[in-house]
This record gives structure tokens, sequence and C-alpha cells, in this order.
């Protein structure tokens, strides 16, 4: 294994770190013996896809692979089953292990987006959690007090708003926790929302004399501070064309574009200023293509900015647009769910809210109740052009 030059330790912990237990000059002490390290990163498979969000954790992975680290990736089967809750206002909805996998079976494809897979172990928890008995769960419950489990502020807020607290709940960061003692790893890395659980999987190594570096990363948030991920339903997903991912990354707010950029790209900080101070819709073209060119190639970046520029700042129309009939006065949202264009209102309800439905434009539309007027045609999503034609 090649030595570690400070510069590339500096490089790993000056870009999309939060913080990193025990402290940052102990862990890169460590990364200095130039010895591998045995890192992992776990997943829960509680959705289909990967996203942007974890994106940000794999660009940080890449680098610990590039300098000869060990890469662990875990699929939470089983504490997907039980369900993080994690910023959650209420108890997950409880999965059944078959829909689990079903949800995790792109996960290694999409992983190998960014990723050499080849150098990846890949593993379950469900091969050792499930074959816990009642008395070694006891055992790990017992290292932990109620009252260490109950300050998260979620389960705080719960309390406070007379929302129920299920006991199985408390027992996910033990399990989590369990996880890095199966696995005798030397760190774990996960978004700063992970703080506890991760630390806690520190705390049960430390008793059994062994240390474990906790690495958290920044969250892509939007200008509020609220998580864009699977549940928000405002993430660029992996499973998503590279037309699409490119038209998202321009719908994010001016705000968003220096976060994003230091966490969902590697230009250098230097070339990122100078690209933000051009202006923020040109920095957000230059983040959508290098965010395409990252998740796919260079060749699909190029075409996917083509098409953003081919129809929306030229406002070119496809040639071919599927045409609907509708009476002036009628409802959008109902004319595109009679025509089948939409499944139901609720969905038209999250295009909007997502800015995902457009005028021929590009302006976006913002009114549940926008009405047909006259002849117009509507962008749906990020590639779909319907004419609706007016008797």
């Amino acid at each position: 294994m090649e030595k570690i030059t400070d510069s590339q330790i500096k490089d790993f912990l000056s870009r999309g770190i939060e913080n990193v237990y025990p402290a940052p000059a102990e862990f890169s002490a460590r990364l200095a013996q130039s010895q591998p390290l045995k890192i992992y990163w776990g997943i829960d498979p509680t959705g289909p896809t990967l996203h942007l969000g974890h994106l940000s954790i794999m660009l940080k992975l890449k680098e610990l692979q590039a300098l000869g680290s060990e890469i662990i990736v875990l699929i939470g089967d089983f504490t997907a089953q039980i369900g993080d809750p994690t910023d959650k206002g209420e108890a997950r909805k409880v999965l059944t292990h078959e829909q689990v996998l079903t949800n995790c079976r792109l996960y290694k494809k999409q992983i190998g987006q960014i990723l050499d897979v080849k150098k990846v172990k890949f593993v379950y928890n469900s091969h050792w959690l499930k074959k816990l008995n009642f008395s070694q769960i006891l055992e790990i419950a017992s290292e932990f007090t109620l009252g260490q489990v109950v300050e998260r502020d979620m389960f705080q807020e719960r309390i406070k708003a007379n929302k129920p607290i299920f006991l199985h709940e408390f027992m996910y960061p033990l399990m989590q926790g369990y996880d890095s003692i199966q696995l005798g790893v030397d760190a774990e890395i996960g978004g700063n929302d992970q703080t506890f659980n991760m630390l806690t999987g520190r705390t049960m190594m430390k008793k059994r004399g062994k240390e474990k570096f906790v690495i958290t990363t920044k969250l892509l948030v939007d200008p509020t501070g609220k998580k864009m991920g699977k549940s928000e339903g405002n993430m660029v997903m992996f499973t998503d064309e590279p037309n699409d991912v490119y038209g998202k990354v321009m719908s994010w707010s001016d705000e968003m574009m220096p976060l994003s950029f230091e966490i969902c790209t590697k230009l250098p900080e230097e070339k990122i200023a100078t690209i933000i101070k051009v202006g923020p819709r040109d920095a957000k073209m230059v983040l959508a293509k290098e965010i395409v060119r990252i998740m796919f190639s260079e060749t699909k970046a190029k075409k996917a900015e083509k098409y953003f520029i081919d129809t929306f700042q030229k406002r070119e129309v496809p040639e071919e647009v599927q045409e609907i009939k509708a009476s002036v006065g009628e409802l959008l949202a109902e004319v595109l769910v009679k025509e089948n264009v939409i499944a139901s209102k609720s969905e038209f309800k999250r295009l909007v809210l997502g800015r995902g439905l457009a005028f021929e434009s590009g302006e976006p539309i913002v009114d549940l109740f926008q009405k047909i007027i006259k002849t117009t045609t509507f962008k749906v999503g990020k590639k779909r052009f319907i004419k609706v034609i007016v008797d």
C-alpha cells in the first residue's frame, strides 16, 4: 500500500465531512499509518432506489477506496424491517423481508455507477441479527439505559406531541451497533442524521476493547434545512434518466449551490467559487452536467445538457406530442387524470409541489386548481409533453 500523504488526508476531511469521532486528529493519525482501513456504510432498503444523499457518501467512500481502505456495504435487510426512527414523527411502516429484498435488488448495480464493486464487500445483517436469541437480545439491551435512548430529539418531540413510541424503535440503534461488532470494523461512515446510531455502535465496541471511528457526512438539504430524500419526494434518484436528473437539479434553489457542489461533485473548490460567481443559472447548469457525468457518463451529460437547452432555453418542443381534448374551464388536474396522463389528483399535487409540471415556456405551474383556458402544451415531469386542445 502506498503511503498516504498529508494532502490526501486534508482533502478527505475538508470536504463534505460534518464530524469525525472521537476526533479528526486521531482519524488523521490512523490514515497516516498507511495501513488498510476497514470501513463500512449501512443502507436500509426502505425504498427501491438510491439517491443523491447516497451519492455524497459514495464519493467519500471512493476517496477511501483510492487510499487503499477496505470498503464494506452493509445491506440492512433485517434492520429495515424494524425501521430507523431517526427524524421520524411516527413509527415507520413495518416491511416484510421479501419487500426489503425487492427494494435492494438494484442497489449493487447503482453503487457500481460510482464505486468499483469488485473491491467492495456486500453483507446482509439478517445473517447475524435473526440468529440472536432472547437472552442475547436482553444482554445487548442491558448495555444502555432508557434515558440514553429516549433523549433523542425525535422521541422527545413525539412525547410532547403525545405520539406513541414503540419498544422496537428503541432497539434499532442497538441492532445497528451490533452490526459493528459483527463486522469488526475500524470505522463507519454515514449521514450526520445517523450520528446517534453510529455512536451507539462505537460505545458497544469500546466496551469490548476496540475503538471505532465514526465519520458523519453533510446532508443534502433545501434552504429550510429539510433533508432531500426518499421520504420527502424531492430527490434525484439513481433510477432517473439523465435528462430527468439534469432537469431536477436545474429546479433546485440558488441557495443550494455551494453545498451541492461541495458534496455532490469533485470539482476543485477554487473552480466552484468561480462558477458560482458567474450566476445561479449557469452555475446550476455546470452542477447538473457534472452530477449526470458522475452518475452516468460524459456523453450522457452532454446529451442531457443539449436536451435542456433545446427544451427549456430555446423552448423547443419535440415534434411528436401527445394530444388530448378538453373544454375551457376544466381543471387541468381532472383532465390529466381522465385522459390517464397521470394516475390521480394526488400525483398532480406532488408534481405541482415538486415543480414537475410546467407550461411550454418552462414556467412551473403552482396553482393546484389550474384551469384550462386555451389550447396549451404542458410539460409533465422532465421529458413528457402533453398538448391540451380546447374544443
